[in-house]
């Protein structure tokens, strides 16, 4: 039986609506009894979103309702989750996020107790003990805040790049109005850094509103306007960051983790050699990397496969273009706060603009949405889109590559062409979008 409920990234959907207060009850509910532990400690936490608060209180229902106890740690990244699970031996923590999608869009992601997230196994035995009856246990759980869970997350920080100094670095920061506005400003400051704070206003409505590493424009103005070192933008939950240097150029997760990659490697800090990527990483990044004698493993889009083959080959670096990065040597799960530290740290004090870690190929990304998700897959097997992307990949081969592919947590499919030069990128690009565009509308 398929998975029906989880995609690549937990349950996501319209909140009080796909995504209802009787779900999440549900959900977490059938979440505890799976897990098979006594009286299990169950971890809370959520972004800014208004609808959070609502999630919050049907999941500790839900945990309690099957005998667990809920600790509440309000709004944090969705890194800290793992972090704090590890740290207080928790058996398991759910987090309300949607990460970079509007606000009306909810999700809840679950770790198990050694911080990772579910694998698709238990998943799927959660999605089967929902068809099941309920039993109530013979006795409820509590609800309880978590003390402190704010400092312990800013405490991990800080052991972690306890060596790294910021006086005298001006940095900006957009956090998205998410779950990030806390806690960023205040670690980039207590490691010296001058900074100054975008989108930091949450209102339970304005996260990733034309802000945040999914809309640059606020930050890369501001650059423009002010005399800084660098900028970050995170995403509404913090798993994610982009950097813009102080010339205002997007520097993307490809590049970061190619920078991370080298050094970490030269100090004997890059676990096998190796790093993973998806299959959405410049192919300037591939031929970086063989320079840099780093071997590279390439997986599926999302996060959850990245880090599979990270664990699978015991590496310790990986992600996305995106801007989300995993460092196993820090935590289980992609972290944008501890990324954008780490970039600095591999700079050691160089501009951004001095970056030499890879070189780009052009790149043009198209996202084009459909009415239903039931749509994706017949567009792309359309005998007409799958003859032009062959042709294409064949065209590119050994110089760039193509790839047409529909989103895990979206309506769309994403059109992704790679090319030596620009003018052939937008070009082929243009001619695989019109045809899907196409066959969308059959």
């Amino acid at each position: 039986m398929p998975r029906q409920l989880f995609g690549t990234d937990g349950v996501r959907g319209r909140a009080g609506h796909f995504l209802s207060a009787e779900l999440a009850l549900r959900l977490a509910r059938a979440a505890v009894v799976r897990g098979g532990v006594t009286r299990p400690q169950v971890l809370i936490v959520q972004d800014t979103r208004e609808s959070g608060g609502m999630l919050s209180c049907a999941i500790a229902a839900g945990v309690t309702a099957a005998g667990g106890d809920a600790l509440l740690g309000g709004i944090l990244p969705t890194p800290a989750a793992p972090l704090l699970v590890r740290k207080h031996g928790f058996d398991m923590a759910a987090v309300i996020s949607a990460s970079h999608n509007p606000y009306e869009d909810n999700g809840i992601k679950l770790f198990a107790a050694d911080g990772f997230k579910l694998d698709d196994d238990s998943e799927h035995a959660i999605e089967q003990e929902l068809e099941r009856p309920w039993s109530p246990p013979q006795r409820i759980g509590r609800v309880r805040p978590l003390p402190d869970p704010v400092e312990d997350y800013l405490e991990a920080l800080r052991l972690r790049f306890a060596d790294l100094d910021l006086s005298g670095r001006r940095l900006l920061l957009d956090c998205a109005n998410g779950a990030t506005y806390r806690v960023a400003p205040e670690i980039f400051r207590r490691l010296g850094a001058d900074v100054r704070v975008l989108s930091d206003q949450p209102d339970g409505r304005n996260i990733n509103d034309a802000c945040g590493s999914t809309h640059l424009q606020l930050i890369l103005e501001t650059v423009r306007d002010g005399d800084y070192d660098i900028g970050f933008a995170f995403d509404g939950d913090g798993d994610r960051v982009l950097a813009v240097d102080r010339g205002a150029t997007v520097v993307d997760g490809d590049e970061l983790i190619a920078l991370a990659a080298i050094h970490l490697s030269r100090q004997d800090r890059l676990p096998g050699r190796g790093v993973a990527v998806t299959v959405m990483t410049n192919y300037g990044f591939h031929t970086a990397m063989q320079a840099a004698g780093i071997e590279v493993a390439t997986t599926a889009v999302g996060d959850r496969y990245v880090l599979d083959e990270l664990r699978r080959r015991g590496w310790a670096l990986g992600g996305e273009q995106s801007g989300h990065i995993i460092e196993l040597g820090f935590g289980p799960s992609g972290d944008g706060i501890a990324s954008a530290l780490l970039a600095l740290e591999a700079l050691g004090g160089r501009d951004l603009r001095e970056r030499d870690a890879m070189r780009k190929l052009p790149q043009r990304l198209v996202n084009i949405r459909a009415a239903s998700r039931d749509q994706l897959q017949e567009a792309i097997d359309e005998p007409a889109v799958k003859d032009a992307v062959d042709r294409a990949a064949a065209s590119l081969s050994g110089r760039g590559r193509v790839l047409v592919r529909a989103s895990g947590t979206e309506p769309l499919i994403r059109v992704m062409v790679e090319a030596p030069e620009l003018a052939e990128t937008e070009r082929i690009c243009a001619e695989l979008t019109r045809l899907v565009e196409a066959a969308l509308q059959r």
